[in-house]
């Protein structure tokens, strides 16, 4: 049997679903996490770039080059361990580092990443994280030691703010702020059942990293949604004028037509510049609650999970960002229906000035009639007069020995010219006709 051909892309697309494995954690430990973006276009940005910034990273510790195409790689840093990942908009850098530490979230941990190599890097800082992974505190029934851990989430967070959750069937208790520390790190503390092992660390910490990243890059679309609302505003108010003053007929056509495209093209403008950023907040937060709903969650000690922070933190300006999309494509609808309504008001001045040009059409057609039934009388006249005059001088030398003078002659010939006059010019009509 010959072999089958394989689709050109069978290979790549099936290689995706495995490009970015969960890395293997192991417990005591620490991970550093950083995401780049640049300020304006990321989507749009060089690529090689961010490649040429990674391999920088990697000549300083003498590791090993990913492919020309990868979007993802891991490899050590010493005795930590990378892993670079190349999203759509921006650029993330995770290093673990395993061993406990003299004191939680050091923000000399940071330090494995080079200083001069961060003020080089192609890009503004998302966020950045500090991650503490230790063994969870057991108290002598084998369970978790809820004061011990009570009391170091005291320590290290903003009591207002923080969310704890057990995951995973209890395999970890999961915490944090979500606030930046003095140092500019995210905190976020994992304390790890003994049972839990390597790759399932290695997954917890991913999508903490990726929650954390994801609700960072959707808050984006917070900022412009803002902006936009008070372009809108405006435009919303001048928008109405206009359709106020359409119905009030003050404005001539031409004005109401220049008035309303400007507002269109603004509308459309603040829609193009918009759209990518509101779709992508879209993913985004459908990320963020996707990668919690894979924890499964479970209460601690009665403090909010992940989820429950979300909901009175976040979704809120997810909500803001949905009411100004949703704002935007209001008015433009509305300023498409008051350009219809201009195209009738137009087309109904056009339809009484045609109908009073048919009136005119109409009188002007009439005086012409009457003026050619006038000059054809008058033609009659005209012609019959000189076709007496020769058909009398024609028909005297008959006459005379008749005993008839040209005044009787002529007065006998002029019925028979004027109808035969009369008759050649209607039949010269009716073949024109």
């Amino acid at each position: 049997m010959p072999p089958i051909a394989d689709h050109p892309l069978r290979y790549s697309l099936t290689n995706e679903l495995h490009a970015r494995p969960a890395p293997l954690i192991s417990v005591p430990g620490t991970a550093v996490f950083l995401a780049l973006k640049p300020e304006n276009d990321a989507a749009a940005r060089d690529r090689a770039d961010d490649r040429a910034h990674l391999l920088d990273l990697l000549n300083r510790h003498g590791a090993a080059h990913p492919p020309s195409e990868a979007t993802h790689h891991g490899c050590a840093l010493g005795r930590d361990t990378l892993t670079w990942e190349n999203h759509t908009e921006f650029t993330s850098y995770t290093v673990f580092s395993p061993g406990e530490t003299h004191a939680a979230f050091d923000p000399a941990l940071f330090a494995v990443l080079p200083e001069d190599w961060l003020e080089a890097a192609p890009g503004l800082r998302m966020t950045s994280i500090l991650l503490h992974i230790v063994p969870m505190p057991l108290g002598p029934d084998g369970q978790a030691d809820t004061a011990a851990i009570a009391e170091r989430l005291a320590a290290w967070f903003v009591p207002e703010s923080l969310a704890v959750a057990r995951v995973l069937d209890d395999a970890a208790i999961v915490a944090s702020d979500f606030r930046i520390d003095p140092a500019g790190h995210v905190r976020m503390a994992v304390f790890a059942h003994p049972g839990a092992g390597p790759q399932r660390m290695g997954r917890i910490v991913q999508r903490l990293c990726e929650i954390e990243t994801y609700r960072a890059m959707s808050m984006l679309g917070l900022a412009r949604a803002r902006h936009v609302s008070q372009d809108m505003g405006g435009l919303d108010r001048r928008l109405g004028a206009l359709v106020a003053d359409m119905a009030a007929g003050t404005p001539r056509p031409e004005q109401a037509l220049a008035a309303l495209m400007a507002v269109s093209a603004q509308l459309e403008q603040l829609e193009m510049s918009a759209s990518f950023r509101f779709g992508a907040t879209r993913a985004y937060e459908a990320l963020v609650h996707a990668r919690i709903a894979v924890l499964r969650e479970a209460r601690f000690e009665g403090r909010q999970t992940l989820a429950e922070f979300m909901q009175r933190r976040f979704d809120p300006a997810m909500r803001t960002v949905k009411a100004a999309e949703s704002r935007l494509a209001t008015l433009s609808e509305r300023a498409m229906r008051a350009g219809r309504l201009l195209s009738t008001q137009v087309e109904v001045a056009h339809s009484g000035q045609n109908q009073a040009l048919l009136k005119s059409m109409d009188r002007r057609a009439d005086l012409q009639l009457r003026l050619q039934h006038t000059v054809e009388g008058l033609s009659v006249v005209a012609i019959s007069y000189y076709a007496v005059g020769l058909a009398a001088n024609l028909a005297l030398p008959v006459a005379e020995p008749l005993g008839l003078g040209k005044a009787a002659l002529m007065a006998a010939l002029t019925p028979v010219v004027v109808g035969l006059v009369w008759l050649a010019l209607r039949r010269i009509r009716r073949r024109l006709e």
